[in-house]
């Protein structure tokens, strides 16, 4: 078994598969290694592969033609991402980021759709796939749309509690175990980098998180959860950190 295949059999969706299939994918299967920073696809590249995770973290996102940035997910080690592209053969519409140091295994688009099309607990699973991802891109816009930067800020990281918390003892509450600039969490919530420093020293003045070098501790989560469905409040200045 090939290193690709191996981590391929990681990935919830291709568990199962059985040894016939796993030899009509592992040929055409390749394997790239990213750098911090490094695109691993952009906007408008053909869509010749879908892609499986290995190690490390990906961010998904999209920009404007005057360079600002929204993420619209992470994708974590074992999750399939970019197929949508790959299999309606349409160029791609987002960009792709390693987050972090990563290793993500291609599949050949033909391949892959040969496969689902073959395999219908294969072809449910991917269809599940992308229906989450669609609702919570959704959530997300009807929370730009009807929320303060508060709110919307609040919102995001109640939400990264329930994916990414850890117990902390030294300050007590739940850590996020992802590191985040202010600019990534800016660019999750469609605000701007200087308003999320400036939420992000209120609340910590509140008692409600505690701030570290890109670590973020939720020391009052029950609370944060309540402020998140508050009354929208007027979104505050935006200012210069210092």
């Amino acid at each position: 078994m090939t290193e690709e295949i191996w981590y391929l059999k990681q990935c919830d969706l291709f568990r199962r598969l059985s040894a016939e299939q796993i030899a009509r994918l592992e040929p055409g299967c390749r394997s790239r290694r990213f750098r911090r920073g490094e695109p691993v696809y952009l906007p408008d590249d053909a869509a010749e592969w879908g892609m499986v995770l290995a190690e490390g973290r990906v961010k998904i996102g999209s920009s404007t033609d005057d360079g600002k940035q929204t993420i619209l997910a992470f994708i974590e080690p074992g999750e399939l991402f970019g197929e949508l592209d790959a299999l309606d053969g349409e160029p791609r519409q987002e960009f792709a980021e390693a987050a972090e140091k990563s290793h993500v295994v291609l599949l050949p688009a033909g391949a892959l759709l040969d496969l689902i099309g073959s395999d219908a607990s294969l072809a449910a699973g991917v269809t599940k796939l992308i229906g989450l991802r669609r609702r919570r891109i959704e959530r997300r816009l009807k929370s730009l749309l009807f929320r303060s930067n508060r709110q919307r800020l609040v919102s995001l990281l109640t939400e990264l509690a329930q994916q990414y918390g850890q117990p902390s003892v030294d300050p007590p509450g739940v850590r996020l175990a992802i590191k985040l600039s202010h600019q990534d969490i800016a660019s999750l919530i469609g605000s701007t980098r200087e308003t999320v420093t400036i939420i992000l020293g209120e609340l910590q003045n509140e008692g409600l998180l505690s701030i570290g070098r890109r670590r973020l501790v939720l020391t009052d989560l029950a609370a944060l959860a309540r402020a998140a469905d508050g009354p929208i409040a007027a979104a505050p200045p935006t200012a210069e950190v210092l």
